[in-house]
């Protein structure tokens, strides 16, 4: 498998397990406020989608201006959602970065971001996608410390562990 694709696989893994163990948990948690790097998991929650709205509007070619509108409009509709609802939105972005990776054969294509700030980025998609990996993963571990905070177990979401599944 194109690591490419082995990585993003792994990020929507990670992200199904997260919402695979918060539903085993007191459905308050998702919630409920706590004195932490996010002021709740479901912040985290919707961190994460949000980033990963704005990277693929990056890889999709959008403008800055397209891409803040997105996330924008994004960040409105997220407003209040459920845990189901935010899984929901979760599977329909998947959806399209899966289609956004089927229609391009070069996954490791070179790509020239432009950021009013930051200026101009000459990389590769496969970096960007790289990026939104460790995104999450950074963030679910956030999650993961979140939960211990109010005396819950994290979700086990290691690369190696998905590693494991996938070759049984």
């Amino acid at each position: 498998m194109n690591s490419t694709l082995q990585f993003y696989g792994y990020h929507t893994w990670s992200n199904n397990r997260i919402f695979s163990h918060l539903k085993e948990l007191p459905n308050d948690i998702y919630t409920q406020e706590i004195q932490s790097v996010f002021p709740s998991i479901s912040d985290v929650i919707v961190h994460i989608f949000l980033t990963d709205v704005t990277w693929f509007g990056v890889i999709s070619g959008d403008s800055f201006e397209e891409i803040t509108e997105n996330v924008t409009e994004m960040r409105e509709k997220t407003n209040g959602k459920s845990m189901e609802e935010m899984e929901k939105m979760y599977t329909q972005l998947t959806k399209k970065y899966h289609a956004f990776f089927a229609a391009h054969e070069d996954l490791n294509c070179p790509m020239s971001v432009e950021h009013p700030h930051f200026g101009k980025l000459n990389t590769h998609l496969s970096e960007l996608v790289q990026h939104v990996v460790n995104h999450g993963t950074y963030h679910r571990g956030n999650i993961t410390a979140m939960l211990r905070q109010l005396g819950h177990k994290g979700a086990s979401t290691d690369y190696v562990f998905y590693l494991y599944e996938q070759r049984q």
